[in-house]
This record gives C-alpha cells, sequence and structure tokens, in this order.
C-alpha cells in the first residue's frame, strides 16, 4: 500500500473535518505528524498531512473539492 498525501495543514479542526468527509465517502485516511505536537510543545507549528491510499487520491480530492475545501496548493 503507497499513501499519498492529500492535505498538510496546521489546523486541527480542519483535518479533523476533512477527515469525517472522507468516512463518510469510506475512504480510509491517517493522520500523519500528529505526535510531532509534543515535540514541539504543542503550539501546531509543524503541519500534520492527512494521507490516503494512491488508489483512492483522485476520488478524496473530488470529494473534498465538492464539499468546498480548496486543495491547490496545499
Amino acid at each position: 500500500m503507497v499513501m499519498k498525501e492529500i492535505v498538510r495543514t496546521t489546523d486541527i479542526v480542519r483535518l479533523s473535518w476533512l477527515q469525517a468527509l472522507l468516512a463518510d465517502a469510506d475512504i480510509p485516511a491517517i493522520v500523519l505528524d500528529t505526535h510531532m505536537s509534543v515535540m514541539e510543545g504543542s503550539i501546531n507549528a509543524i503541519p500534520r498531512r492527512l494521507v490516503v491510499d494512491e488508489s483512492d487520491v483522485a476520488r478524496a480530492r473530488r470529494v473534498l473539492e465538492e464539499a468546498g475545501e480548496a486543495l491547490s496548493g496545499e
């Protein structure tokens, strides 16, 4: 399984929202770098990455864009 990043953000609320949208569409997603907050002192300076299996990338992007989430430049 090869995972591809679709979003990188420091906004944990937005990240939770995006993950919920993908879950509703039956697209498994994983948040990487979650535990880096221990290293950074919980100030959200290090972006977390939302990744999906490479076979789901196109569908995941479509789901998020249809929900009004701009993904360009992420």
